[in-house]
């Protein structure tokens, strides 16, 4: 009798198959870019129309925004959360994020009689820089598709910029948010390069130990729950705006609601791709370098929240975070060369351009959308260039 072959028995370990789950399969469908690419191209028509009819623009624009704008800023309000915790359940952090949303806005809601964004667009006097008209312009309904663009090309741009500015009464709305966000973004840099860069031997040669205390998980959790409460407060507003001021409570329930399902869309995504942006910066998946840039982070926001009540770009001041810390590590580090250095220098440079471009995308918008604007805009050249 011949002798068997006997061959390696090769183990291999199945991936999870999704298919069966309709809704699993439909999101992995959604988001090919041939199939984005269609859809966004089904929303710039549907959305020429949605201006015929008020409550159909009002809702549009709203379910745009909701996604748009968590999706672009998640780099910044739960990135580094989501990176240090790419072992965990996504249902899990889905959850975790969704409960705080939950008690923040109903909070919101309940204390200051039926607005949603802790009087970012409505004072107690009942006045507001940014009005709420039923009759939307096609520019204003546009720019959470624009917005949803720009987050598909991972930009990390100005939320605030981009759908508070067509609904500014005039330029004094968009220039006291310029004037806030790009203070706090050299605030935040200059706080972030001085605690990286004096504090770099200690944290360095601490954070080497590769495995840390279970404290540290705890600590995470704590900081990055309060930073995405803190960040709702300020940036609620930007999905708020579609919405009246003061929602009656069937329109707070699909508030709350839309955005809790869109956050399960994005942490089964683990933050589609412009979580690019946070996952290519140096080592921050440790989970002690994510508590600290986290933990300055929120008390920028925390800071910028009490002194003042018109809206900032929370994104810029991200920005400034993550730009501080990038240049003081490429300073600090002791390989030779300077190959480091410009890495850092380019990363932080296009971070910059492309949320000034976003800024210049959101002027483009607001003066399409509000011709006093337009004219401000159009005389402030006109001086500017005049000899």
């Amino acid at each position: 009798m011949a002798d068997k072959i006997l061959k390696p028995k090769i183990t291999t370990k199945r991936r999870k198959n999704t298919s069966n789950i309709p809704y699993l399969n439909i999101l992995e469908w959604a988001t090919k870019e041939r199939t984005f690419l269609v859809l966004i191209g089904i929303a710039i028509v549907v959305a020429a129309f949605a201006t015929l009819n008020g409550k159909v623009a009002m809702w549009f624009g709203f379910l745009f925004a909701a996604y748009a704008a968590v999706a672009n800023d998640s780099i910044q309000s739960l990135g580094t959360f989501i990176e240090s915790n790419k072992n965990k359940k996504w249902y899990v952090l889905w959850l975790f994020t969704g409960i705080i949303m939950l008690a923040t806005i109903t909070f919101s809601y309940v204390y200051f009689n039926g607005d949603v964004t802790y009087q970012r667009l409505l004072d107690d006097e009942g006045n507001t820089r940014y009005p709420f008209d039923e009759n939307f312009s096609f520019f204003q309904i546009i720019a959470p598709v624009v917005l949803l663009i720009l987050t598909r090309l991972r930009m990390p741009v100005s939320t605030t910029f981009l759908l508070l500015s067509v609904f500014s009464a005039d330029t004094g709305g968009i220039t006291s948010i310029v004037w806030k966000s790009v203070s706090g973004y050299a605030l935040a840099f200059v706080v972030s390069f001085s605690i990286w860069y004096f504090a770099y031997d200690a944290i360095s040669k601490y954070f080497k130990k590769r495995k840390f205390h279970k404290s540290w998980m705890v600590a995470q959790w704590v900081v990055s729950g309060s930073l995405w409460s803190v960040w709702l407060m300020q940036d609620g507003a930007n999905i708020a705006v579609f919405l009246p001021r003061q929602l009656e409570f069937w329109q707070f329930l699909i508030f709350v609601g839309t955005i809790f399902f869109g956050l399960g869309i994005l942490f089964y995504l683990r933050g589609d791709k412009i979580q690019q942006v946070v996952s290519e910066k140096v080592r921050i998946s440790d989970v002690r370098a994510a508590t600290l840039i986290d933990s300055t982070y929120v008390l920028m926001l925390i800071y910028k929240l009490f002194i003042s009540t018109v809206p900032m770009s929370t994104t810029w001041v991200f920005l400034g975070i993550i730009g501080g810390r990038e240049i003081a590590v490429s300073l600090s580090r002791k390989k030779k060369g300077n190959k480091h250095r410009r890495k850092a220098i380019r990363l932080i440079g296009r971070d910059v351009l492309y949320a000034t471009i976003g800024l210049i995308i959101s002027v483009a918008l607001a003066s399409g959308a509000n011709p006093a604007i337009r004219n401000n805009i159009i005389d402030y050249l006109t001086n500017l260039f005049a000899f």
